[in-house]
């Protein structure tokens, strides 16, 4: 990806407000992307052997959640549903029109579960958030819109308290990947890539999820992991 920060982020908002941005949440209904997420944010189930199941994304832990590149509400949707009855929930995306459409769509689910989010349009370069505003965000399939991951990464760890945790859903760099590159006109990544630009923003991986065995063992359904926002370290002690 050649284009500037401005022209990158100009397609996308296009791509977004018109039609491709239209049929998002049919799309992912149709992959299976969006009922599988849901699976993966619900609290994991009491009882023995637990162990043995796969881990999941315990939304119940977090109080203040920002959902980055929300779209069509695929993981909103499951974060209204499964979040604690007093956590605040966030929708954050570039698109105006991404936002309205998902409004429209959660109304009722915002409804049945006491869960109204609040709706904010910008840039996840600088969004409109103070340092530590949030302990969980979630990232689906956002950050490969950035030429380079680095700033959007760095904003991400701005708005997250230490020991905060980042959802992040990334395409992959497989076959798969390669044809929703031309079609949603983004970068892929291969793991140790994105493991690597994580880690210099202060997200260290902590676990990787899957969204089945059958996606963990074709390797497909993208890159799925959890980061932890670490601590700054203090600034050495400037000589007098």
């Amino acid at each position: 990806m050649e284009r500037s920060e401005g022209q990158n982020r100009d397609l996308t908002r296009r791509l977004y407000d018109g039609p491709a941005g239209a049929v998002l949440a049919l799309a992912s209904a149709v992959s299976l992307h969006e009922p599988l997420i849901g699976q993966l944010l619900k609290a994991p189930p009491p009882g023995r052997g637990e162990e043995r199941r796969p881990p999941r994304f315990d939304v119940t832990r977090f109080r203040d959640v920002l959902d980055v590149g929300s779209g069509a509400g695929q993981i909103l949707g499951h974060l209204i549903r499964e979040a604690s009855p007093d956590a605040r929930l966030t929708a954050f995306d570039l698109s105006k029109q991404m936002l309205r459409r998902s409004r429209r769509r959660m109304e009722a689910r915002s409804v049945r579960h006491g869960h109204e989010p609040g709706y904010v349009a910008g840039d996840m370069l600088r969004m409109p958030f103070v340092d530590g505003a949030f302990d969980c965000v979630t990232a689906g399939w956002v950050l490969e819109h950035l030429p380079d991951p680095a700033p959007g990464l760095e904003e991400m760890a701005r708005v997250l308290r230490p020991g905060g945790r980042l959802l992040l859903l990334c395409t992959a760099d497989n076959v798969t990947g390669q044809w929703n590159s031309r079609t949603w006109k983004c970068r892929t990544y291969n793991p140790d890539e994105l493991a690597a630009a994580c880690a210099a923003a202060g997200l260290p991986w902590v676990r990787r999820h899957h969204l089945s065995p059958v996606h963990k063992a074709l390797k497909f359904g993208g890159i799925i992991v959890e980061c932890e926002r670490v601590a700054d370290e203090p600034s050495p002690p400037q000589p007098r």
